[in-house]
């Protein structure tokens, strides 16, 4: 471990904590800390925990709020950790001694869940190097290209980074291991059941490939982004922006899928080490106070470090292997394989609604098979609509199709994304979906949307058109 930054104290406490960490039979690349003011750490997040990557306005957006929440006090970064190789994680400068050891102590807990869990396994492992190379690429096209055109077409990108297949990463790795002779392990088995699994119970993805000549080639597909950077009538520049974009926004993929398991993994682990010796006795109360207030949840909401913690405890007093589930699951398997009757009953879970002319935050159901379909509606898909695009129509226009979970979408942000589709198609696209029942399709043509009533139905997978 190279400790960076780090006083001799702290040096000594992280070595500490690597031990112990290791002890009990974590693995993780070399970590390495370095300490930072609380602004600068809010910097670095603001750019996705990267300390170099190209400009935009989002990401200054994004420290904007984070410090000035800080500033009011009503957040506070205590760690960030990047899934690298060597593994990178900021200290706050202004943090007690106390919280700098719960905070590196969490640290190897996401660094182990980074190296060993199945659905990372395909991210790129020198990701530091990689954004700085993107952010020097985008510096070159903004001197040749001029600063608006390429900042403009940059957020017009960022808009639609969701647009992804997250499935797509590790079914193309578990391809390349079979086809260079590797079995892919138990792990890639079981990871390859929980996404049949998935798709059983929502609805399956597309397993259709048309021909190669074919103009709907690589249609349907979840990946929009990898079909327009195919396929769009993008200048050089443009395609190498967009290619940017979607290799950034896989990489983040798994961190989208497991942010309940990992922060869940990574709490279970402090709480072991640091009641386990790494506390001073004088730091007890302290610690009992900082993780309480990490871990505290409000009616309605979702707290991931509360429920991954909870599940892992859970499923350890069960008897269940925590290292197999910490090693093959993403959120939606890991909580479908442990939640049940008692662990919905033990930690008061239920379905919330907001009801009433005051807009109250009501229970609306007590039984723990709707919390569990709640729960698994919440965070299937990452969280976000699960769109496909469908085919090409015979007049060039997109075909897109929300394919329902019983999350209706806003038509007026589906509008935004479909507009800014049909700016960079330069045709229209069209999307079909269902809000409150009744059926929609919203059709932009690049200047105006268009919201028409349909059947509802789902349209069938068919051949470009």
């Amino acid at each position: 471990m190279v400790s960076g930054s780090l006083s001799p104290q702290l040096r000594a406490d992280a070595e500490r904590a690597e031990g112990m960490a290791r002890a009990v039979g974590l693995d993780f690349y070399e970590v390495v800390f370095e300490m930072l003011d609380a602004a600068d750490v809010n910097a670095v997040a603001a750019y996705g925990g990267f300390p170099v990557r190209y400009p935009s306005w989002r990401f200054g957006m994004s420290f904007e709020r984070l410090h000035k929440s800080y500033q009011y006090g009503l957040s506070k970064i205590y760690e960030l950790v990047i899934n690298n190789d060597p593994t990178y994680a900021y200290l706050v400068r202004s943090n007690s001694r106390m919280e700098q050891k719960l905070v590196m102590a969490h640290v190897f807990g996401h660094a182990d869940f980074f190296k060993c869990n199945v659905w990372f396994a395909p991210t790129e492992r020198s990701m530091v190097e990689v954004m700085a190379r993107h952010a020097e690429r985008v510096r070159l096209h903004i001197e040749r290209q001029g600063q608006e055109p390429v900042e403009r077409f940059l957020d017009l990108a960022l808009s639609l980074e969701s647009l992804i297949d997250p499935y797509l990463p590790l079914r193309e790795h578990l391809r390349g291991e079979r086809e260079n002779g590797k079995a892919g392990g138990a792990a890639g088995g079981i990871a390859e059941r929980v996404r049949r699994r998935f798709e059983a119970r929502w609805g399956g993805g597309s397993e259709l490939e048309a021909t190669e000549d074919s103009p709907g080639r690589g249609l349907p597909t979840y990946d929009v982004l990898g079909f327009l950077l195919e396929e769009a009538p993008l200048a050089s520049w443009q395609r190498d922006l967009l290619r940017i974009v979607r290799n950034e926004a896989y990489y983040f993929v798994p961190q989208r899928m497991t942010k309940v398991i990992n922060e869940g993994w990574a709490s279970f682990w402090h709480s072991k080490l640091l009641t386990g010796g790494l506390l001073d006795p004088s730091e007890i109360v302290d610690f009992a106070d900082c993780h309480a207030g990490a871990t505290a949840v409000a009616p309605g909401q979702l707290n991931p470090y509360k429920l991954g913690i909870e599940l892992f405890r859970y499923a350890e007093e069960k008897g269940l292997d925590i290292m197999r589930l910490r090693r093959i699951h993403n959120d939606v398997s890991f909580i479908d394989e442990v939640v049940d009757e008692e662990f919905a009953a033990r930690n008061q879970l239920f379905v919330y609604r907001t009801q009433g002319p005051d807009g109250r935050m009501q229970v609306t159901d007590r039984d723990w098979q709707a919390v569990k379909q709640q729960l698994l509606l919440e965070l299937s898909w990452c969280g976000s609509p699960r769109i496909e695009l469908e085919r090409i129509g015979s007049d060039g226009c997109l075909e897109l199709v929300h394919r329902h979970e019983g999350r209706d979408i806003k038509l007026d942000e589906a509008g935004e994304i479909l507009g800014q589709l049909a700016s960079l198609w330069r045709r229209p696209v069209a999307l079909s979906t269902r809000v409150g029942g009744q059926g929609r399709r919203l059709v932009h043509d690049g200047g105006e949307l268009a919201v028409l009533e349909s059947d509802g139905a789902e349209p069938k997978h068919s051949e470009a058109g």
